[in-house]
């Protein structure tokens, strides 16, 4: 049979889109990467049989591209996949490493982070950074894509994410793609509204970065908030 010939939820690809990727296994993960199975063979049998001679994917992430080649219906093609999901696995991890549980001293550091995944942004993301009550970073997640104005940002979106993830204080963060880093009078508008919001919560707005380029501009400096 035929991953196509399947059941539409038992297929990975359409498992992922409507449960989510936390509930596929290793080997379902695996064959979404490997798109196409052979003769005989699913894809979801290839990815099985990797994970099988390989024990876990670990050990799959740390093989060259000639060691995955030796499961029959791995070739080149699919093992050049799989080596570079692996290293952008690789790289999430590292850069996740420098800004997760690390604590906040100043909005440069911030800043330096945030400014190589917003740095080539066409659009206007806004951002809520989650901290603990030891002003480490939690989690961050974009809630708005597109224009900025208070008709898609809204404290309801942005307070959510830090209820979720019982947080003692946020960072907001969003980019202005014009190049200009100074705030408007509707980022200022908005910014006071979620500080406000905020005090009602008692989660701090502990400060609130335009990056444009690679410029920044810090509220809390500005003592806009």
């Amino acid at each position: 049979m035929k991953v196509k010939e399947l059941p539409l939820d038992d297929r990975p690809r359409e498992k992922l889109l409507l449960r989510g990727s936390q509930s596929l296994s290793d080997a379902e993960l695996i064959s979404i990467l490997l798109r196409t199975g052979k003769k005989g063979k699913t894809v979801i049998q290839i990815g099985q049989e990797l994970i099988t001679k390989h024990k876990n994917l670990a050990v799959l992430a740390s093989l060259s591209s000639e060691a995955l080649q030796e499961v029959e219906g791995i070739g080149k093609d699919k093992a050049a996949t799989l080596v570079a999901a692996f290293e952008i696995s690789r790289r999430v991890s590292s850069q996740s490493k420098q800004i997760f549980n690390k604590k906040i001293t100043s909005p440069k550091e911030v800043a330096e982070f945030f400014i190589p995944l917003l740095i080539d942004e066409v659009k206007e993301r806004f951002i809520v950074v989650c901290l603990n009550s030891a002003n480490k970073i939690i989690t961050y997640d974009v809630i708005s894509i597109g224009n900025l104005n208070t008709s898609i940002v809204h404290p309801r979106e942005v307070f959510k994410k830090a209820i979720e993830n019982n947080s003692a204080s946020i960072i907001l963060i969003h980019n202005h793609p014009s190049g200009n880093a100074e705030p408007s009078v509707e980022d200022i508008s908005i910014t006071k509204k979620l500080v406000e919001a905020g005090k009602i919560m008692d989660i701090q707005v502990f400060d609130h970065l335009i990056i444009a380029g690679n410029e920044y501009t810090s509220f809390v400096e500005k003592r806009i908030i």
